[in-house]
């Protein structure tokens, strides 16, 4: 079963250089893409205004009726 005739390649070889080329295009990736984007802080500022115009209006229109 371990033998191997002259040019056949076996499966597990196979799987083994693909995963092998993955890994390495994965890690290549990797060092390419940055930690934060450069405008990170305009990405973490607040944008619900509780006093917009439509806020108001959604909340008004789906209130519950009164009791």
């Amino acid at each position: 079963m371990t033998e191997r005739r002259g040019g056949q390649v076996g499966r597990r070889d196979v799987f083994r250089v693909m995963t092998g080329s993955v890994a390495i295009v994965v890690m290549g990736r990797l060092n390419e893409v940055e930690a934060l984007p450069p405008n990170a802080a305009d990405k973490r500022k607040a944008r619900y205004n509780a006093n917009a115009p439509e806020v108001q209006s959604f909340y008004r229109v789906n209130r519950y009726p009164p009791q």
